[in-house]
């Protein structure tokens, strides 16, 4: 069956765009569009889809409230979101993740990012536009040092290494598989036993635990 996709947006045109984008991809359709964020609510609450697609600048209410109300903490059975915007602020970035939003993505974003965001949401894994995630792993390791280091609960392997130090210089699951010349489900299993191991939740997680343990360094 394919992905079942909700797409809002207050801008018609880019509704349009996104639809034509995601339905051309194998294995996904949009089932639905919305112009508010509360609209968004009602009709996600309506049509359960796999995953929603949501701008954070819509009327009514914004994007990162309605994903609040459908993914945020407390939610019994919580949707995947992923949250596409033109505005790279960071407010923006930290609010989507703490209302809990599976990816972050930017409007000038490609098309096979897309794909990839919606697929990993909808298989219950982050994705974040990799210069987000560069800027937020910085703006991390700036942070004082001298916090405990949680260990992984079982040795992680010199693949998985490999895959972990990837993920924290931003690359996407594609490119790492193309890097490491291993194929995406590989990848996708490696970025499942590092979750296991270091009890993170998404990739971010992941990486963020690579600069914790001092395996990459800001700019290397």
């Amino acid at each position: 069956m394919p992905i079942r996709v909700l797409v809002a947006d207050d801008q018609t045109i880019i509704r349009t765009g996104l639809r034509i984008i995601l339905n051309a991809q194998p294995g996904i359709e949009v089932i639905g569009e919305a112009a508010d964020g509360e609209e968004s609510v009602h009709l996600a609450r309506e049509l359960r889809p796999d995953v929603c697609l949501f701008d954070i600048r819509m009327p009514v209410i914004d994007g990162l409230e309605a994903t609040r109300l459908l993914a945020g903490p407390g939610v019994a059975d919580p949707l995947a979101v992923v949250v596409i915007t033109t505005f790279d602020l960071d407010e923006y970035v930290y609010g989507a993740l703490r209302a809990g939003a599976r990816g972050f993505l930017l409007k000038d974003t490609g098309p096979d990012l897309l794909a990839q965001a919606v697929r990993s949401a909808s298989d219950g894994e982050a994705l974040i536009a990799p210069s987000v995630t560069v800027r937020l792993l910085q703006a991390f390791a700036d942070l004082p040092a001298g916090r405990p280091v949680a260990q992984p609960v079982s040795p992680v392997t010199a693949r998985e290494e490999q895959v972990l130090l990837a993920v924290a210089r931003g690359l996407t699951n594609t490119e790492i598989a193309d890097a490491l010349h291993i194929s995406l489900s590989t990848v996708k299993t490696h970025l499942a036993s590092l979750m296991a191991k270091l009890g993170a939740r998404n990739r971010v997680e992941i990486a963020m635990w690579a600069y914790e343990t001092r395996r990459i360094l800001p700019g290397t």
